[in-house]
């Protein structure tokens, strides 16, 4: 399938690893002009020999000044993926202030300033995507990472609101929904949590799935590429119909049908 994307220009936060680096490298291969960027010159520079990007922005994107840097460098853009973001296990009673302001700045007020600049560009162009990319977190607020899961459902709104300001245009606004996704720190996320941390990666996701996730229907982790074939569709002309939606691509962990 032909997703149309060639001419387009994407960015995507967070794009070095996992989730981000997927999605960057799926547009790419359908002819977008990608731009990638991260913290680390090391990271960013691998990142961009293998998506092939046009770009490589050396930029924070969790922080304003980043923010910042990454717009005086990247102006105007026909696609925004907002994937950057950060998770942790820790109880509830043991988030500190800090831990909240933190988790609030990287991942909502990161896709908040980008979207701020981006997002009118495109309702002047009269075409544009904007993609936060969240969780199913959003509607199953996880007890040992509370925090994580006010800031996912902090990104449904946001997308929502923006998209209600699409009317009649060829803008649209959306999330993506992952389930746990296989990344090196999703592997190390689950060796903390579950009892065994000796045991094999199979065994321990095994258990992590049973007693923390029991709603998982496909009981396993979902690969990057799997949340990046979803993501490249919404960000694409075809998906022109698809608008303020929450797309779960989370292996049917929400028990609901709406």
């Amino acid at each position: 399938m032909d997703l149309q994307l060639k001419g387009k220009t994407a960015l995507v936060t967070g794009s070095t690893a996992g989730i981000g680096l997927a999605i960057a490298e799926r547009l790419a291969a359908e002819g977008a002009e990608v731009i990638v960027t991260g913290r680390a010159q090391d990271k960013l520079d691998a990142a961009a020999a293998k998506v092939g990007a046009t770009r490589a922005v050396l930029a924070d994107a969790g922080t304003a000044e980043g923010c910042e840097a990454l717009i005086a460098a990247v102006p105007a853009v026909d696609i925004l993926v907002n994937n950057l973001g950060i998770y942790e296990a820790k109880p509830f009673v043991d988030i500190t202030d800090a831990d909240w302001f933190r988790f609030f700045e990287i991942n909502v007020m990161s896709g908040i300033r980008l979207s701020r600049h981006y997002f009118p560009k495109m309702l002047e162009a009269n075409w544009g995507r904007v993609i936060f990319i969240a969780s199913e977190s959003a509607q199953l607020i996880p007890a040992e990472m509370v925090h994580y899961g006010m800031t996912k459902t902090a990104q449904l709104a946001i997308s929502r609101g923006l998209a209600e300001q699409t009317r009649g245009t060829g803008v649209t606004v959306n999330t993506v929904q992952p389930g746990p996704t296989r990344s090196e720190g999703i592997v190390e996320f689950i060796r903390s949590t579950v009892s065994n941390k000796d045991a094999s990666e199979a065994e321990r996701e095994a258990e992590f799935f049973e007693k923390l996730r029991p709603l998982s229907l496909i009981r396993r982790l979902i690969e990057a590429e799997e949340v990046a074939a979803m993501t490249a569709f919404l960000a694409s002309p075809l998906a022109a119909v698809t608008n303020g939606a929450a797309i779960r691509v989370e292996g049917g962990m929400v028990p609901t049908i709406a």
